[in-house]
């Protein structure tokens, strides 16, 4: 692991000390975990968010999930450029109080819209430790350390959405489904208790530049004049809507289509598990084959696979094939996440090195404040079965691979 440093201490933080390694990157992958948790934990509640409080309507159950992702991309455009200004810690904990009240007045919700509100609320707080998890790391390691920090903590990572689930499944069962927003809260208070007593602040006041809004307007201006960000960015926007499409959708289908709403955690589980290897398989393949042939690819899989679900949805062959075929077709979905976000990302970064700290905020505002538009309408068009969501992401991959292909001219690094 190469540090930034010659020794353990952080950087014009004298009094303090750096975790070991080992604590650092579980520290790290809490936090980040702090999103997927809040998405994946979910899941099995929705059944009974919709009798309790949407019983007319209950495909709107699943706004409960897209408002949270919509204050994420919403506090993401701000978490970067605030932590450049007042230091990485303050905004971490700052932005884990603001979750902590989001998923504590959760907890009293009598109605959807109060408990729309209050995700929203979370989403925001959720957004501080998201973006700025990543430049702690930045502050403390850079090149191949850092990459070697970060797969460790994607590994830590991928194993709360397989286990999320699971933890919402019980936690109803001993209780209601209130009692799962009181588990983020506690989460939470660990992460920010943590954060507070063991991470010192690596970011010196030397480096911190003031925060103006128009500093964010003026990187959005110069980012959707260049086709090199600005077409990355719709490529991304796709492919998160189809991924917010399925984690909408997918539940209700387990529930109403498949007939398997107990065993669905466990489905998920597995999905989850086996969609952690295409962070391995693309680091092994981006370099030799290059990040624009890889998301072209999966997207050219992702089109050919939801269009034989599609199919397999119209002949309606019941039984065992039905639910393989559609085990197969979900995978996919999260496989794809692992071969496109990153890279993605990667080449719209490319020319706004001068400015990496706000673009990084930018794009990952509008890709999923964009994206969460584009899925909430197949998550309320769900009728019983998965043509919505299918014949949705169906469009949406094509759209992306079309963008793709005027990409043509871009070489990857």
């Amino acid at each position: 692991m190469t540090s930034r440093t010659d020794t353990t201490e952080v950087p014009s933080t004298p009094d303090y000390v750096l975790p070991g390694r080992f604590e650092f990157i579980t520290m790290m992958a809490m936090l980040t975990a702090m999103v997927a948790f809040s998405i994946d934990g979910m899941m099995p509640a929705l059944p009974d968010i919709a009798s309790d409080l949407s019983p007319d309507a209950p495909n709107a159950a699943q706004l409960v999930l897209t408002s949270f992702v919509l204050g994420l991309g919403v506090g993401t455009l701000f978490t970067g450029p605030l932590s450049d200004r007042f230091g990485r810690k303050p905004v971490i904990v700052a932005g884990v109080a603001v979750y902590v009240l989001g998923a504590l007045t959760s907890v009293l919700s009598d109605s959807l819209w109060w408990l729309l509100l209050t995700r929203l609320i979370q989403g925001l707080g959720a957004a501080g430790p998201r973006v700025v998890v990543m430049a702690v790391t930045r502050d403390l390691y850079e090149g191949r350390g850092m990459a070697q920090i970060m797969s460790f903590v994607m590994m830590v990572f991928a194993l709360v959405p397989a286990m999320a689930p699971l933890l919402g499944q019980q936690i109803i069962r001993i209780s209601e489904w209130h009692m799962i927003f009181l588990a983020f809260a506690v989460f939470g208070v660990v992460a920010a208790t943590w954060v507070t007593i063991r991470l010192p602040e690596t970011l010196p006041k030397a480096r911190r530049r003031k925060f103006h809004p128009r500093q964010i307007r003026a990187a959005l201006t110069e980012m959707m004049a260049l086709p090199d960000v600005r077409l990355p960015i719709v490529v991304m926007t796709l492919a998160f809507a189809c991924l917010f499409s399925v984690i909408s959708s997918i539940q209700p289908i387990y529930e109403d289509w498949l007939g398997r709403a107990e065993t669905f955690p466990m489905w998920f589980c597995l999905t989850a598990i086996l969609a952690a290897s295409s962070s391995y398989v693309n680091a092994r393949l981006v370099m030799r084959l290059g990040m624009r042939r890889l998301i072209t690819s999966i997207l050219v899989v992702q089109i050919f696979v939801s269009t034989g679900m599609l199919v397999v949805i119209l002949l309606n062959p019941g039984g065992l094939t039905l639910f393989v075929a559609f085990l197969v077709w979900q995978q996919v979905q999260f496989f794809q996440a692992g071969l496109t976000f990153g890279n993605l990302n990667a080449i719209a970064m490319a020319p706004m090195g001068h400015i990496a700290g706000t673009a990084a905020s930018v794009i990952s505002a509008l890709a999923t404040v964009a994206s969460v538009v584009l899925a909430i309408p197949i998550g309320l068009l769900f009728n019983g079965t998965p043509l919505p969501l299918v014949a949705g992401v169906l469009i949406y991959a094509s759209l992306a691979l079309f963008v793709m292909r005027r990409l043509r001219h871009i070489e990857d690094a």
